[in-house]
């Protein structure tokens, strides 16, 4: 089976998250996308992250509808601080009949070679890259670009924190989010301070 594992805080998970994940189930040759919560990060601020259990729970209240998703917290019983190529070495082990991929957008693949072992990453998993504003060509990207696939998806530039900030100023932000998820947040008086 070939999963794509699409890695955020997904804080909240929103509109866009899931036409991007939903677009690269139905439009590659993934079987099923993998939405995995990345826990907090003793490093960033906290004050607008929520706690790991309800951002997991606001994933799976948003792909309810969605056969070919799935909510992950593989990272949650991981040693901190993680890496990506951690997580898929565990995933791999995990389930060997599986081949994992990674989706990400432009601007995360333009700072990739940050990343540990970056270079196993690049030669043992296809990523899957949907555009953003960067205008992002092959060309420009000074990586082996064998296993990356640019997808010809819409460019989503719906933000988490600029929702979190509408809630805190009291607009409406419902259109950007699932109805399930909205209501959640609403009804914990998520993102008001």
């Amino acid at each position: 089976m070939q999963i794509g594992l699409y890695f955020g805080t997904f804080n909240p998970i929103h509109i866009g998250h899931l036409i991007i994940a939903n677009y690269m189930v139905e439009n590659t040759d993934l079987d099923e996308v993998w939405l995995v919560v990345t826990p907090h990060n003793p490093l960033k601020d906290k004050r607008t992250l929520l706690d790991d259990h309800h951002r997991l729970y606001m994933v799976q209240l948003a792909i309810n509808d969605y056969p070919k998703l799935r909510a992950s917290d593989v990272e949650f019983k991981m040693t901190q601080p993680n890496y990506t190529v951690h997580t898929l070495a565990h995933l791999t082990d995990k389930f060997p009949k599986h081949t994992f991929s990674l989706i990400m957008g432009e601007d995360n693949l333009l700072s990739i070679h940050k990343w540990k072992n970056y270079q196993q990453i690049l030669a043992n998993h296809k990523i899957y890259v949907y555009p953003r504003i960067t205008g992002l060509k092959s060309e420009d990207l000074t990586i082996d670009t064998t296993n990356i696939h640019q997808v010809d998806s819409a460019i989503m530039e719906i933000s988490a924190t600029d929702i979190r900030q509408g809630i805190k100023v009291g607009k409406n932000v419902r259109p950007m989010l699932p109805e399930t998820v909205w209501q959640y947040i609403d009804h914990n008086l998520f993102y008001r301070k």
